[in-house]
């Protein structure tokens, strides 16, 4: 007889007669139910869309039209320089200049970004991992220019250096140099931006690179772990900067298996905080942000792409998710167009207003199959999470490329199983068509980088020369006396001092990762 499976490798048995039902309440210890007693019956989750390409006033020209659209909150795509710390005008950035994302080279092109944005009145969320601390410092630079009270200023910065090294790439700086300066963020934030969500530790990525769900939820917690633990060391009270922690967590279209992971998830983060010594259940609670799955995303017949992204939202939801965004049906193709993006707001809209699943907490919880798979999920994520333990945690367990190894082994069984028709993917490997409709899309301009060089030209030949090697100075300072650096930098962005300088001159005492 055939065998029926989880993507994970979760057996499925014919029928479920009984399982054993988590019965706390919402709003409780520990948390499987959902966060809030009320979930979305009070408050529906914020809606984002990630958008971010070109130049910062053409990022903008987005902004405006996803806020009339209706989205909550502002989701920004940095492009790979400013990802790993490069100017526009260094010559590993040429061909790479506002690809993936905006590019943003200095306080200038920040304030360009979000003109005519009150960022006391959005969230702004920004996946950026190893420039992470100069983005923040711009944006408190820039809401400092607006005169917003920092201390209403809310949103997130993904700052997740672990899962870099583990399966995406965009690092700069070694892990133990890295990890000093995401707990400088959460000792900042702490005392200065106390709604800021100083880290999204990340699972999206960890899956989008072919982990399971059972890995995804096992290597991102033990990441968040290994971040509690150095912010602990560093003399910083978990109670305190447990409460601005995020997870960022992938949806794919397998609606049960999703589910279960979200509510595996924050029961067992609830665990873990509980065991590092929190006491206080804002700083249990697994407050997360979902995106849907880019890798589910087919080239071929990518209208199809409109119903996976429907199934992967709707998971997200019915698992209680606080945050959410939709991909366009496009973006397997090039960054999505306006068509796309609305169509994939209007989605996440038609679930939130249209469909019920919004009017109780957990409407699948007690369900027999959604109970069991909960309670296989978080066994089988223990499992990894003892064995990480027992090599010294997450950061050893990457050193030694143990994440890495079991994400690969994981992202071949799943491709086997694609290329024998084992996994049925429509339009893929079933269901295929000779010649498929015409799809427009979204081309950027090659010449974003010439018109970025010649902006960061005339930046540097107009500001204070002296204050910009004096704020270098000090940064370098910082680092090398083991003080934290986010003072330094924001007066450095202040004072017009690029990204790649700032970048460089940790570069210079920090050394680059060799992964």
């Amino acid at each position: 007889m055939k065998k029926f499976t989880t993507d994970s490798g979760i057996e499925i048995e014919r029928l479920y007669t009984e399982a054993e039902p988590d019965k706390s309440e919402p709003g409780e210890f520990p948390f499987t139910r959902g966060i809030h007693p009320e979930m979305y019956r009070s408050k529906l989750w914020t809606m984002r869309q990630y958008a971010g390409f070109s130049t910062a006033e053409e990022s903008n020209k987005r902004y405006h039209y996803l806020l009339k659209q209706g989205v909550m909150g502002l989701s920004v795509a940095f492009d790979l320089p400013t990802q790993i710390g490069y100017d526009s005008d260094h010559p590993l950035a040429e061909g790479e200049v506002g690809k993936v994302g905006v590019a943003i080279d200095s306080l200038q092109d920040m304030e360009t970004l979000f003109q005519g944005i009150n960022l006391e009145e959005v969230s702004t969320s920004m996946t950026i991992n190893s420039t992470a601390f100069i983005l923040l410092s711009l944006y408190i630079a820039l809401a400092k220019k607006q005169g917003a009270d920092l201390k209403k200023i809310s949103g997130t910065i993904q700052n997740d250096i672990l899962k870099e090294y583990a399966a995406r790439g965009t690092y700069i700086y070694p892990p133990k140099p890295s990890m000093k300066i995401i707990t400088d963020i959460f000792e900042y934030c702490n005392a200065e931006v106390p709604k800021w969500n100083t880290i999204s530790i990340s699972g999206y990525h960890i899956r989008e690179a072919g982990a399971t769900a059972v890995q995804e939820v096992a290597f991102t917690l033990s990441n968040g772990k290994a971040y509690c633990l150095a912010a602990i060391q560093k003399g910083l009270d978990i109670n305190r900067f447990g409460q601005r922690l995020s997870f960022f967590f992938n949806a794919h279209n397998n609606i049960f298996e999703e589910v279960a992971k979200f509510r595996a998830a924050r029961r067992m983060w609830a665990k873990i905080t509980r065991e590092l010594g929190a006491t206080d259940p804002r700083a249990q609670m697994l407050r997360f942000h979902t995106q849907t799955g880019g890798s589910t995303l087919t080239a071929q017949q990518p209208m199809n792409n409109i119903a996976r992204v429907t199934l992967q939202a709707l998971a997200a939801v019915l698992g209680g998710t606080q945050s959410l965004h939709t991909n366009g049906y496009d973006e397997a193709l090039s960054l999505p167009t306006e068509q796309a993006a609305k169509i994939a707001l209007r989605t996440q809209q038609i679930i939130g207003y249209e469909s019920g699943v919004t009017d109780t907490v957990d409407p699948l919880g007690g369900s027999y199959f959604v109970e069991t798979l909960t309670n296989r999920i978080e066994e089988a994520a223990w499992q990894y999470i003892r064995r990480i333990d027992e090599m010294g945690g997450s950061v050893a367990a990457i050193e030694s490329g143990y994440m890495q190894q079991e994400i690969a082994r994981s992202s071949y069984d799943y491709q086997q199983a694609v290329e024998r028709k084992e996994k049925i993917i429509v339009g893929v490997n079933m269901f295929t068509e000779q010649e498929s409709e015409p799809v427009s899309i979204f081309r950027v301009d090659d010449s974003i980088r010439q018109v970025q060089t010649e902006k960061l030209k005339a930046l540097r030949a107009s500001r204070n020369h002296e204050k910009v090697t004096s704020c270098l100075a000090e940064i370098r300072r910082r680092a090398l006396e083991d003080q934290n650096l986010m003072p330094a930098v924001i007066e450095a962005v202040e004072n017009y001092c690029t990204l790649g300088e700032i970048a460089d001159t940790l570069r210079k005492v920090y050394g680059e990762y060799q992964g």
